[in-house]
């Protein structure tokens, strides 16, 4: 059954803070469910079967211990992540149900803030789901080529949009 785009309304409360170790297991959780839920039609379902490859929560462990992940929690639940490293925005995921409610918006705001920490102005650079170009595009950021997802770990290949901002 598809899900319903959800507005948060008067009586939600959306909040970010920094991700913790705990935040792991949630994290890989909605990238899996925004894989499968989001990527629909734009890839095949072998690619989304195999998409997070031999990924596990430690995976996200180790992207946590960095400390440049930020989570969004609508209602003290995480719904979205944002990852950013300087110059480049390397993932921002939403649970499906909600994506057009503009956590992903607020999610890429913050990330494209970190992006530019020590970065010395040059291009803020993305690799886009094909599903998910229209939104970058909205945002501002501009097409400058196609390849394969760079950061994955396996599996068929993905093909992305690179784009600057």
């Amino acid at each position: 059954m598809p899900s319903e785009k959800h507005a948060p309304s008067a009586d939600e409360e959306m909040s970010f803070r920094p991700a913790c170790p705990d935040d792991a297991e949630t994290v890989f959780d909605i990238t899996k469910a925004s894989i499968a839920g989001l990527s629909r039609g734009c890839y095949s379902p072998a690619q989304i079967e195999n998409w997070m490859g031999e990924r596990t929560p430690r995976f996200y462990e180790e992207l946590i211990a960095r400390g440049r992940m930020i989570v969004c929690l609508r209602n003290d639940v995480v719904i979205g992540f944002v990852d950013a490293e300087p110059g480049e925005v390397t993932r921002l995921f939403v649970l499906p149900e909600a994506a057009g409610s503009g956590v992903g918006q607020r999610l890429l705001d913050i990330g494209v803030a970190q992006a530019r920490l020590g970065h010395g102005g040059g291009p803020i650079r993305l690799e886009a789901t094909i599903n998910a170009e229209a939104f970058y595009r909205r945002y501002g950021f501009r097409s400058i080529g196609r390849g394969q997802f760079s950061h994955g770990l396996g599996g068929e290949p993905i093909e992305i949009v690179h784009m600057e901002l």
